[in-house]
């Protein structure tokens, strides 16, 4: 049975994990180095939550932003990926309900997330933990860098 915790301390391992998990997740975004990994699990606004298998393999993982603004506490889940030879048995309901509870305790009062309608399994998952999709226009600018 896989446990979710969060993470505090960047290893090699953890590194590792994430060579394997973000190109199942994002053929576009190359995997985070040390360094990067290192100012998600330091910033005060940024939870790191990882599944780990019974034998310690780091088999999934989802980060929870929680942030203040005028009209209230906001959290959002974002990348939540499983390793593929672990898909179907309830990984991301884990790290979901973990991200959930989380969001919870810093006094979110909601959190969002977004998802591709074309990833149909986790659309699912995201119902079944009482997610509603939403009447919204979601807007992106892609900044160039300088």
């Amino acid at each position: 049975m896989p446990t979710v915790d969060e993470v505090f301390a960047v290893t090699p391992e953890l590194v590792e994990a994430f060579a394997r998990l973000v190109p199942q997740l994002s053929s576009s975004s190359p995997s985070p180095t040390a360094e990067a990994l290192e100012a998600i699990v330091t910033a005060d606004d940024t939870h790191l939550l990882m599944a780990r298998d019974d034998d310690g393999t780091f088999v999934g993982t989802t980060t929870l932003v929680v942030f203040r603004i005028p009209t209230g506490v906001r959290a959002l889940i974002e990348d939540v990926v499983v390793d593929s030879a672990c898909a179907g048995r309830g990984i991301s309901y884990d790290l979901g309900r973990a991200a959930i509870d989380l969001a919870r305790r810093h006094g979110a009062k909601a959190v969002d997330l977004t998802s591709r309608p074309s990833r149909e399994a986790a659309n699912h998952v995201y119902r079944k933990l009482g997610f509603e999709q939403r009447e919204t226009n979601v807007y992106r600018k892609v900044l160039e860098t300088e």
